[in-house]
């Protein structure tokens, strides 16, 4: 499995840059034009940044795992998440790492307008594999104005006919202006072999200032797009000439995508995600219960494995307390913190013993652990001396019956022995569904019942 989430821990600390507020109009683009192309995960915590952002009051930086709860999300999905805005161009994200944690600043940005979105030839045709041309063309007509201006002549002025320059001592630091960058998510056209691409394009035919910077990164996106070599875009750009021997961004689509059609194939092209495509090889590998058991201990938030082992009961604020305690204060890796809740939980009757919990805890952060394996590992070779301990911790016998299933009875030479909560887990949502069922189906017997008697509900002979 790719680790993604080792990119970032919950104890990590960030800040967020909101430099405008945003509007309505652009919450709308969002649900409607982002959130088909990344799903609902990167649109909610895009929403959870920007509601945090716009508290002014709020000077303190914040941890990840605050996101983990907010979101309900374990790390490695806040992550993708991020990487996937990040990738759209509505997240700009700032790192600098220190001794054992690292800081970021997240900058939201606004998302493209409509007509902007609808030019652009990546976005918009990701956005029409995604919801089917009929949504599409429906999106398009509620967005997008188009007017007719063919009979009309501009008479706007320019700031020239409209101002003059008075000439004034300005310091020069008042005078530098930086010409910002027109909005756009990161998309390196550079890449793309233009020298190729020139080549074989007579100047005579095609001037080469009529290859504006423009017209160059829709180039370069078609071909990414289509995935067309530069030979295969010299025909495209040749078929995109209009009689005055210039190139329209309309015309570079259109003929890009006629020749798709024309050579390749018929269907609209679709984009996967990368990062998803390199863990296919190795999930397809058989995965034993004990991986699954620590890829979950890994990856999911305390307070969600707390519930698990309680069959589904929400854990009680002191259980929950202590958890956090041990990850925002101590520093603990989440997947260490959960392995250290299971298994007290499952060698002291479903007890979580503080002052039990923080000597093991001790233990683990002077011995480095860092993943959830690890912590298995170390709790399986070093169970005698924990049972001591607890032994210790308590103060008298309790004679209570012990769990048979965790790490407690397992033998030193068992490699997979998983906890009966574990198989249980995803069990609980079907078990509540006939309880509710069963309990309508009572009450619907009842009211029966009490009208036969010529009782109204509520009525007391």
């Amino acid at each position: 499995m790719v680790h993604l989430y080792k990119e970032v821990q919950p104890t990590d600390h960030f800040e967020i840059s909101l430099p405008h507020f945003l509007s309505t109009n652009e919450r709308q683009l969002l649900t409607l034009f982002y959130q088909p192309l990344t799903g609902p995960e990167p649109i909610s915590l895009y929403l959870t940044l920007w509601a945090e952002g716009e508290d002014l009051h709020n000077n303190h930086p914040m941890t990840h795992y605050y996101l983990m709860n907010v979101l309900n999300m374990p790390i490695g999905k806040i992550f993708e998440a991020r990487i996937a805005l990040e990738a759209i161009g509505l997240l700009r994200t700032w790192r600098k790492d220190e001794d054992d944690s690292r800081q970021f600043i997240y900058e939201l940005i606004r998302p493209l307008d409509a007509p902007a979105f609808f030019q652009d030839p990546l976005l918009s045709m990701f956005l029409f594999s995604k919801i089917g041309e009929q949504a599409y063309r429906k999106l398009r007509r509620r967005f997008t104005r188009a007017i007719n201006k063919d009979t009309f002549k501009e008479v706007s002025r320019s700031f020239m006919d409209v101002y003059k320059p008075v000439h004034m001592n300005v310091p020069k630091d008042f005078a530098e202006v930086n010409e910002g960058k027109k909005q756009d998510y990161p998309f390196y056209f550079e890449q793309f072999d233009f020298n190729l691409l020139m080549s074989g394009l007579s100047e005579n035919l095609i001037p080469s200032s009529s290859i504006t910077a423009e017209v160059k990164e829709v180039i370069a996106k078609l071909a990414f797009l289509y995935h067309l070599s530069p030979m295969d875009m010299q025909k495209v750009v040749i078929l995109a000439l209009d009689d005055n021997v210039h190139i329209s961004i309309d015309r570079l689509k259109k003929a890009a995508a006629d020749y798709y059609k024309l050579t390749v194939s018929k269907d609209a092209p679709k984009m996967e995600k990368t990062f998803v495509q390199s863990e296919k090889p190795q999930m397809a590998q058989k995965t034993s219960k004990e991986q699954e058991l620590q890829i979950y201990l890994e990856t999911t938030p305390p307070l969600q494995v707390l519930k698990d082992i309680n069959n589904g009961k929400e854990p009680l604020p002191s259980s929950v307390e202590l958890a956090e305690d041990l990850i925002m204060k101590h520093g603990m890796p989440v997947g260490v913190v959960n392995v250290l809740l299971e298994y007290v939980m499952l060698t002291t009757d479903m007890k979580l013993p503080r002052k039990y919990v923080e000597r093991i805890a001790d233990h683990w952060m002077r011995k480095n652990l860092k993943t959830a394996k690890e912590a298995m590992d170390l709790a399986r070779t070093e169970r005698d001396q924990y049972t001591k301990w607890k032994n210790e911790n308590n103060t008298k016998a309790t004679g209570a019956k012990q769990s048979g299933t965790g790490y407690k009875n397992q033998s030193r030479q068992s490699k997979e022995i998983i906890p009966e909560w574990f198989y249980k887990r995803n069990k609980q949502e079907e078990t509540k569904q006939p309880d509710i069922e069963k309990q309508k189906s009572t009450e619907e017997r009842r009211k029966k019942i009490l009208e036969a008697l010529g009782q109204s509900d509520g009525e007391v002979n």
